[in-house]
């Protein structure tokens, strides 16, 4: 083991080299598959010999290792039990013993083995990190609270379920006895070293990781002794709220201290408490009320206490939630001193915000913007303002009003030092003037009665957008009022705002042709209520070469991947510049497609902006949709070399991305022979390593299924067919990837002659069954349907009913007749999309016109019960689903953006209809009967009267 320790430590180092890394990884992926790999990694971790960073390079390749591999889809171990145990075992006393830094990638391992084992098998736990808390060792009391915060803090966005509360109550009733006591104990070291500072930050680490897990373990009910101690324990926290000692003090104006970070989780659990257990907290309130207006009240503008500052606002916004504690500012003075001394302090632009608007744009917007960040002072103080609105419209409005007004003519009687006036009196109007959910698609939907977003547009926002000698700032300001009212604002105003936007583009200041792109992107979104564009296609075409060249110029500005990759905005706003003008890009697809190659060769050196390089891959998604199919040729060679250097260059982020746009290629030219370049692509597709990353299998599934119709010929030749249904059967045992594997296979049964599929039908039908019977779920099981009556109603291309019934005989004879008649027939009837129904009704349709075995086989019960199915089907037969243009936004905020597969929205594939010349099903099916009946001298019509009941002759 110690040479294997040696090895892999040398590989670690490596991969921290740019030079060496990825020959580092790769070594190190081999080196995975062996016994005790992980065993190996923790032992790096443990031995202080090695550097630091290797010690952390192994933590992080064991966090990421664990994730992979612990369970598979079915929370079976991948492991094998041993190691799996060792792991359990070693994995809590180390944590607790390195450093905070290698604590923190231990501790998400430690996360992703609970969500699998905890409570259940790993009972134990609970017990084991209870049995290592001490009276007197912080170092060893800090592991085991961040062992149990990285194992509780996953109750936080859960659902309420009886499992969830069987585990709560499992840890409360062994932890939350020894937590109070070490909360209690910690207490007790504080007051006992006042003058001691290195006591104080110790004890102040663990009294925060106290507040970090007091949070978690009250996330989802109050736990029945915090309930019984809720004096003693509020108590506490005001200590610690209104506690102040120099020693924690720092020197540093942007590092917070340990005690504002105390402070500000004790705000996080007093809004938690507020919002869920009022009844509990409400007798011990009001001491935290007046301790957050003071502390606010006194509080530097330092950036060290936004945090706190943010978490203090958020406490007294979840206050006036509640008309009964609201009431105590329903008064026209005190409301005065709110704004004054609270709103406006917090509200009103610091020098530290300037100079992060001149330095660091990218993060100023971030900031800036609506829901990016919900600890800055201006969001907290915004959202504390709009709750006092809603208890008291009028008077928060003219309150409000006085101020703004004041803060408006002092600009007006200095503009070119005012600035700063003007852009409070902006906020504060926007601040007032919004009411409920400002939503990502419509901006501000509900506006205050009391004020005229028209109006305060025409006499103080559009100088702004006209004006030459204008501050930045203030243009951002009126920028952001369009963006935030945009539904507010009549398209006669459009007409004559977006040019002006436009014209912002071409600003020399970062964030001012960052908002102008933020804004335009949104605005041509933007639709009414009867889902009519504000600004229509015609307007936008004749300037989309100018606008898309312009917006290429500002990302390529920096030609590091890294800067071109930092203002994902700009690159939203093309890929929103080609989703509206859609086939308006094809005068014009050279220049966008060599701007687009020119960035993919740049940024694929170094992916480091997700939400960059996805808006980037969709709007190359959108010109493949709308230029592809004109052109084909020609946009498949242009990308054959920088999506190649891609996948020859194994950059996993941008993988499945390129799956996905070389699939959209060969599906914009369905008839094209397959070129060279793609018949080459489909050996490394079939490659089993690529499927073995989740996050591929969707994309590839796809591409491959655009390969076969195109390709059939060359992969029959080339003996490719059987290991892509070796992929079928590995994709269609699990229940994650099911679907897929069912997509795969559908693409074969189309594309291939069925001779080619002959030796194949049974060993496929085997695994369906043995699938059917063993686990068989509602997805499954549709899909088998959907895949039977697939091959069914192909009998004129060789396959058919006849032909699947015999495959069936093979496997098991006469299982056919179970399950047709208790899985076919009846889930036929589920099936819910209607080309699914479509092809459900010529399955059918056929089965009892040409079907020996309906005929002499399964006689006048099995030939009725079909024809009953058919006519169930036809009482609301299938009609073609309405074209939907609309192409929907990913929600690149949501938690899941970015983790394993994304879907690219604008080359979505679009459900085929398998028979498109069958345009009415009814009369289709009618015709056929009628033909089929003369084709067997009358066979249909016998049997219509002989098998089918009276009301089903009707």
């Amino acid at each position: 083991m110690a040479s294997d320790l040696a090895a892999i430590s040398q590989l670690l180092q490596a991969s921290l080299d740019p030079r060496q890394n990825k020959q580092a990884e790769a070594a190190i992926k081999q080196e995975e598959t062996r016994p005790g790999f992980s065993l190996a990694l923790l032992r790096i971790v443990a031995t202080d010999s090695y550097p630091g960073t290797t010690r952390l390079a192994s933590a992080l390749f064991f966090k990421n290792f664990i994730k992979r591999n612990w369970t598979d889809e079915e929370g079976n171990y991948k492991l094998p039990q041993n190691e799996v145990v060792a792991i359990k075992q070693e994995l809590i006393g180390l944590m607790i013993a390195v450093p905070p830094t290698i604590q923190s990638q231990l501790g998400e391992a430690i996360s992703v083995i609970a969500d699998s084992d905890f409570w259940e098998r790993w009972d134990t736990l609970v017990d084991d990190l209870v049995s290592r808390l001490t009276s007197d060792n912080f170092a060893v009391n800090n592991g085991v609270l961040q062992v149990a915060h990285s194992i509780f803090r996953r109750w936080r966005p859960l659902f309420r379920s009886d499992a969830l509360f069987t585990e709560i109550n499992h840890v409360l009733s062994k932890f939350s006895a020894p937590f109070l006591q070490l909360l209690e104990n910690t207490d007790n070291v504080v007051s006992q070293n006042q003058n001691n500072k290195t006591a104080l930050q110790q004890s102040f680490s663990t009294l925060n990781l106290c507040i970090k897990l007091f949070y978690d373990l009250s996330c989802q009910d109050l736990p029945p002794v915090f309930e019984e101690n809720m004096q003693a324990i509020t108590s506490l926290l005001h200590k610690y709220l209104t506690y102040d000692n120099a020693l924690l003090h720092t020197d540093d104006d942007a590092e917070s201290g340990p005690q504002d970070i105390a402070k500000a989780g004790i705000f996080e659990v007093l809004v938690l408490y507020v919002q869920k257990y009022e009844d509990a907290i409400g007798p011990f309130l009001g001491q935290f009320i007046g301790s957050s207006w003071n502390l606010l009240t006194s509080i530097g503008p330092e950036t060290k206490f936004d945090i706190l500052v943010s978490k203090s606002l958020q406490f007294l916004t979840s206050v006036t939630h509640n008309r009964q504690h609201a009431e105590s500012f329903n008064n026209q003075d005190i409301l005065g001193q709110v704004v004054e001394k609270v709103i406006l302090p917090n509200l009103s632009l610091r020098e530290s915000d300037i100079e992060l608007f001149e330095d660091e744009p990218i993060e100023f917007i971030r900031q800036d913007l609506e829901g990016s960040d919900s600890d800055t002072r201006r969001r907290a103080a915004t959202d504390f303002l709009r709750q006092l609105m809603e208890q008291f419209e009028k008077l928060v409005t003219d309150v409000v009003s006085q101020y703004m007004n004041h803060y408006l003519v002092e600009y007006s009687k200095d503009r070119n030092n005012g600035w700063k006036s003007k852009d409070t009196a902006v906020y504060l109007f926007s601040a007032i003037a919004a009411k409920g959910t400002t939503t990502a698609a419509h901006g501000v939907k509900s506006t205050n009665p009391y004020v005229d977003v028209i109006d305060f547009f025409q006499k103080n926002i559009a100088e702004e957008l006209t004006g030459t000698e204008i501050h930045p700032i203030l243009k951002v300001d009126a920028i952001k009022y369009l963006y935030t009212f945009r539904s507010q604002i009549t398209k006669s105003y459009w007409q004559a705002a977006f040019p002006l936007l436009v014209n912002h583009l071409g600003s020399s200041n970062y964030v001012v042709y960052t908002y102008a792109a933020i804004a335009v992107e949104r605005i041509l979104y933007l639709t009414n209520d009867n889902r009519e564009v504000v600004i229509s296609r015609d307007d936008v075409t004749p300037l989309s070469k100018d606008l898309l060249q312009h917006l290429f110029v500002l990302i390529t500005k920096d030609s590091a991947p890294e800067k071109i990759q930092e203002n994902e905005f700009l690159m939203r706003c093309v890929m929103r510049v080609l989703i509206v003008i859609r086939e308006g890009v094809i005068p014009i697809t050279d220049v966008v497609l060599q701007n687009f190659i020119n960035i993919t060769k740049v940024i694929r050196h170094n992916p480091s902006n997700p939400r960059f390089y996805y808006y980037h891959f969709e709007g190359l998604g959108a010109l493949i949709r709308f230029a592809a199919p004109s052109q084909p040729e020609k946009l498949e060679t242009a990308l054959y070399n920088p999506f190649g250097e891609v996948l020859s260059n194994d950059v996993q982020e941008f993988a499945p991305y390129v799956f996905q746009l070389f699939a959209a290629l060969l599906e914009a030219n369905p008839s094209g022979s397959l070129s060279e370049y793609y018949k080459s692509l489909i050996g490394p597709v079939l490659m089993p390593a690529l499927w073995d990353s989740r996050g591929n299998i969707p994309a590839l599934v796809r591409l491959l299924s655009a390969l076969i119709p195109r390709g059939a010929e060359s992969i029959l030749k080339n003996n490719q067919l059987e290991p892509i249904l070796g992929i079928f059967q590995k994709l269609v045992s699990s229940k994650v990837n099911e679907t897929h594997g069912f997509d795969l296979l559908e693409s074969v049964i189309i594309s291939f002659p069925p001779a080619a599929l002959q030796s194949y039908l049974v060993p496929m039908l085997q695994i369906m069954l043995t699938r059917l019977s063993n686990s068989k779920n509602e997805n499954f099981s549709l899909r088998f349907v959907r895949f039977y009556h697939l091959v069914s109603a192909r009998a004129d291309k060789g396959l058919g009913a006849d032909l699947f019934i015999s495959a069936m005989d093979q496997v098991q004879n006469n299982v056919f007749t179970q399950v047709y008649l208790g899985i076919i027939l009846p889930d036929t009837q589920k099936l819910t999309r209607p080309f699914d129904r479509k092809t459900a009704v010529v399955s059918l349709t056929k089965t009892l016109t040409d079907s020996v075995a309906f005929v002499e086989r399964y006689g006048k019960k099995g030939w009725a019960l079909t024809c009953e199915a058919l006519l169930k089907l036809l009482i609301n037969p299938p009609v073609p689903p309405a074209a939907d243009d609309i192409i929907p936004d990913q929600d690149v905020d949501d938690s899941a953006f970015g983790v394993g597969f994304t879907q690219l929205n604008t080359c979505k594939k679009p459900p085929l209809d398998p028979y498109p010349e069958i345009a009415d099903v009814k009369s289709w099916v009618g015709a056929y009967l009628k033909e089929a009946d003369a084709r067997h001298g009358q066979r249909i019509s016998g049997f219509i009267q002989e098998r089918l009941s009276p009301e089903a002759r009707i």
